[in-house]
């Protein structure tokens, strides 16, 4: 028999979620879906214990204390192996993103766009489908800063969705890294789905593993407290003329991210917001005007 997964529903506030997703993913969990208000978060049943579950509440709790709202509810349920592609073809289906490009799962049968681009992702668990508003501004903002002949950078990379779409929108080169083994395999059966295996490399493990560039361009889709570590290190990695694109990153980090790319040398030059997300393209401060 194959295996099968345990679902933690939390029905919360959306702008906790980034927070539970950031420390639920270091108890084991693999995989997280948003779902309006609820958030499913996945960890094989192997690994599911009463002493986890507690851990989970006492996690909620905590959490919730920033937030006015009624404390999160909880829901758990067993999904076997044969449930388990259903779950997905259930929820994911074809998005378009912009004018020019689509997302769709392998499974369903989009139709063609003229002069368009269809990326073509089966997400798993990794994170990176084209549902959160995260993923759709950065591929907007992709779409707008990616030029021909480009090296790019992808932080994180999840479904290896941003990779994908930076080669097809003319990209030389691109590189994806992500510390998670499942995101790491399903990044690497995305690329090859999308027939870009040859000029994307996908790593796993930390930053400090990836090439050292420089880059052209630098994509990370992460929370603020998991970039703030790494900017300095992308920073490094960005060439002289290179573009820093970030997002993940919720309406009140705004300020202090802001913040944090002046004093790392970086100025704004482009921003876009959906509902309480922010995406941010920033590129070396000395280059602007030029």
């Amino acid at each position: 028999m194959g295996e099968s997964y345990i679902e933690v529903t939390i029905a919360s506030e959306r702008s906790l979620m980034d927070h539970l997703v950031g420390i639920l993913s270091q108890l084991g969990f693999e995989g997280f879906w948003e779902d309006d208000t609820l958030l499913k978060c996945y960890i094989s049943s192997m690994r599911w214990t009463q002493e986890l579950e507690r851990e989970i509440s006492d996690t909620v709790q905590i959490v919730a204390r920033s937030s006015t709202t009624p404390l999160p509810k909880i829901s758990v349920r067993l999904l076997k192996e044969q449930n388990w592609n259903e779950e997905w073809e259930k929820t994911i289906k074809p998005i378009q993103v912009t004018d020019r490009i689509m997302i769709a799962p392998s499974w369903q049968d989009p139709a063609p766009l003229t002069d368009g681009i269809i990326l073509i992702i089966d997400p798993k668990m990794s994170f990176g489908t084209g549902y959160h508003e995260t993923t759709r501004m950065m591929i907007k903002l992709l779409e707008k800063y990616v030029k021909e002949g480009m090296n790019i950078l992808d932080v994180g990379t999840g479904t290896g969705i941003l990779a994908i779409a930076g080669i097809k929108l003319g990209a030389k080169s691109a590189v994806g890294i992500d510390l998670d083994e499942w995101a790491y395999n399903n990044a690497v059966e995305n690329a090859s789905r999308n027939r870009v295996s040859d000029s994307i490399h996908i790593v796993l493990g930390e930053l400090a593993t990836a090439p050292a560039g420089p880059f052209d361009l630098i994509a990370a889709n992460l929370q603020k407290d998991v970039i703030d570590p790494l900017l300095d290190e992308m920073t490094r990695r960005l060439a002289s003329r290179g573009i820093l694109l970030l997002s993940g990153l919720l309406l009140a980090d705004r300020t202090p991210m802001l913040e944090t790319l002046h004093r790392a040398g970086l100025s704004t030059i482009d921003e876009m917001t959906e509902n309480e997300w922010v995406a941010l393209a920033a590129k070396r401060g000395l280059e602007l005007g030029r």
